[in-house]
């Protein structure tokens, strides 16, 4: 069987239009809120955060740029929690409320397997491009399948350390601390274990189409 030519994008040109993408969206607003606590208090620093995902959504609408489905979500998310966290006052409903959440979500990670449909496909077609003739080859199909399977478990792994920690410290700042170390080791080796075996498909791919 003739395939058609196959035209491989280099894993820094992705990176080069992911990283930015994600570190506005993710990144920046619990870097924001963390280094808000101690000058504007807890709430401030909720709102803070808030500020910062609308002034982009603001900028990218002014400019008629696309915003990513992923930066939608975050917004609507912090907002619920900003709103949550305002209204009881206690920042505990702001840390547990949407762990819960992401629970739910992992859940339907596993469940888009199941369905032929893995998520992880469509997240990353939010920030990086990727011909067709690559997303529909077997070997990018099982890539996309496997690779939401183990985002499901980190998800399910970093929601329960996250509430765990919630339930066992009374301040923020220590919460957000410890948070943040560990849901970046589970993150991070995910994320490098992701990054090998995404650029070890494309090698295959290649090998095999040359």
């Amino acid at each position: 069987m003739n395939h058609p030519p196959i035209t491989l994008p280099r894993l820094t040109t992705l990176a080069r239009d992911a990283v930015p993408k994600l570190l506005e969206a993710v990144v920046a607003p619990l870097v924001i809120v963390y280094a808000s606590v101690a000058l504007l208090g807890t709430q401030g620093a909720l709102f803070a955060g808030l500020a910062w995902l609308f002034g982009g959504l603001a900028w990218r609408l002014a400019r008629r740029a696309r915003i990513p489905a992923t930066m939608w979500m975050a917004a609507l998310a912090l907002t619920f929690r900003t709103a949550v966290s305002f209204w009881t006052g206690d920042w505990h409903y702001w840390a547990i409320q949407p762990e819960l959440g992401t629970i739910c979500i992992s859940v339907i990670f596993l469940a888009s397997v199941r369905l032929n449909k893995p998520l992880v496909q469509k997240l990353t077609l939010d920030y990086v491009h990727l011909p067709s003739v690559v997303l529909k080859h077997e070997r990018m199909r099982r890539f996309f399948a496997r690779i939401t399977l183990l985002w499901g478990f980190v998800l399910l792994a970093n929601s329960t350390v996250s509430i765990w920690l919630a339930l066992n410290e009374s301040q923020l700042q220590g919460y957000m601390l410890v948070r943040t170390g560990v849901v970046a080791l589970i993150s991070g080796s995910a994320i490098a274990f992701s990054v090998v075996a995404f650029k070890r498909v494309l090698r295959r791919m290649h090998v095999a189409h040359a």
